[in-house]
């Protein structure tokens, strides 16, 4: 069975290799050998190995790792170039930061070797079948932090339930997963009451970013007194809409509009759709003089300070359907937030900010402009909201002390003994 796997997912990844080369090449060429196993750093050893996929799981690897023991070894791995930027950032003299291996048995195997960690901690559940077993194999003890069953994936794992149980969810501890609904699903779908506990969002916990004095006093400075709204880990098919709304809105004669990208490699397209619809724009990475309608943001780990200074934020990914982004990052500042439809991948925190009326829910480029537009039109309604948001965030607070509870009977295995491998 599992040549058969490695099979198919040797295929697969020969399957993607083409399309991911045409789009991401150049993020993922130089990540190969770290893929396969390999890490050019020194490796810490005997510690504990905390998996991410990409930046919002990095963020909660992160609140993680600031709260255990300073003398703990850690090794924090991503699946994406820019999860990979942000750990290297936030984690960079705490932690060795290296890429998850490809889930061949060469690979994952080439990297326990080096590391030899002894326990595994799964941020939001990215399970990889063979190298759960390998590490079940080497008597590494597993839990899963601020769990989450998506409503995209539940029908699917449910398909496939005892397949799902027997390769991925016995070969795991505990979980601690958002909500009771999260909780629900896992024993539906075979894992043990006892071994799920409802523990809360750690994105609720991240710790604030550090002030940016230079970068501020920049934008401050293209910004040239005018209000700062703040286009944050936009997607494609959406930059064109968030463009329409800041027209309808005023455009740059009322204020600054900062867009992001979530990915990197997609700075240069959306450049091109930015300077034909506002020609004045300019480029984070240039030396712009003049003030500019449009700041493309195409540098990475400055995202998260801007939203301190801004006057109003819209959650990328919302628009379209992609499932949401996180907007903890700007409402933790009192920063009036707006996101559109899409939230399925933070169902939980969505709820919380439409029952508080912490945000602003906009269906299109249209709704999205006249809430830009009313935000400008009447600041002190708009900062009002944006104190609701804060609140709201600081009301959830605890998913930290919880996950550590759960988490205290594997991290004293780390200072014990390891114990023999198990079946």
């Amino acid at each position: 069975m599992w040549w058969l796997y490695q099979t198919l997912y040797l295929l697969a990844l020969l399957g993607a290799g083409p399309v991911l080369l045409a789009r991401r090449g150049r993020h993922y060429l130089t990540t190969l050998a770290g893929r396969l196993g390999a890490f050019d750093g020194e490796p810490v050893r005997r510690g504990l190995w905390i998996h991410a996929v990409s930046v919002g799981e990095t963020g909660v690897a992160t609140t993680l790792a600031r709260a255990l023991p300073a003398a703990l070894p850690l090794v924090v791995t991503t699946i994406t170039p820019t999860g990979q930027e942000r750990a290297r950032a936030a984690l960079g003299g705490r932690a060795a930061v290296a890429y998850h291996p490809f889930d061949l048995a060469f690979a994952v195997r080439r990297f326990l070797g080096r590391f030899e960690p002894g326990a595994l901690v799964l941020c939001e559940g990215d399970l990889w079948p063979l190298a759960l077993r390998e590490a079940r194999r080497r008597g590494l003890p597993v839990a899963v932090v601020n769990g989450r069953i998506s409503d995209r994936a539940y029908p699917r794992l449910a398909r496939f339930r005892p397949l799902v149980a027997r390769l991925l969810l016995e070969r795991i501890d505990r979980f601690g997963v958002q909500t009771e609904g999260d909780r629900e699903r896992l024993i539906a779908l075979g894992v043990a009451p006892e071994r799920v506990v409802v523990t809360g969002n750690l994105k609720f916990e991240a710790p604030e970013p550090p002030a940016r004095p230079e970068l501020e006093a920049r934008v401050a400075e293209l910004a040239a007194g005018r209000p700062l709204l703040v286009a944050g880990s936009t997607m494609p098919g959406e930059e064109g809409a968030v463009l329409d709304a800041f027209a309808a809105a005023g455009g740059g004669e009322r204020a600054l509009l900062v867009v992001a990208p979530r990915h990197p490699e997609r700075f240069d397209e959306v450049w091109d759709l930015v300077r034909r619809r506002f020609p004045g724009a300019v480029r984070r990475s240039s030396s712009p003089l003049a003030a500019p309608p449009v700041l493309l943001l195409d540098t990475l780990g400055e995202l998260a300070a801007l939203y301190r200074q801004a006057q109003g934020a819209f959650v990328g990914g919302t628009l379209v359907a992609t499932g949401g982004h996180n907007p903890i990052e700007a409402a933790r500042f009192g920063v009036p937030v707006a996101a559109g439809p899409s939230m399925e991948n933070f169902r939980e925190i969505a709820e919380a900010f439409d029952g508080a009326d912490a945000w602003r829910r906009a269906r299109d480029a249209a709704g999205l402009g006249r809430l830009l537009r009313d935000w400008l039109d009447e600041p002190a309604a708009a900062a009002a909201l944006g104190r609701r948001g804060a609140d709201l965030v600081a009301a959830h607070r605890g998913a930290l002390g919880r996950t550590l509870a759960l988490l205290e009977p594997l991290l004293a295995r780390l200072e014990a003994p390891s114990g023999g491998p198990r079946a």
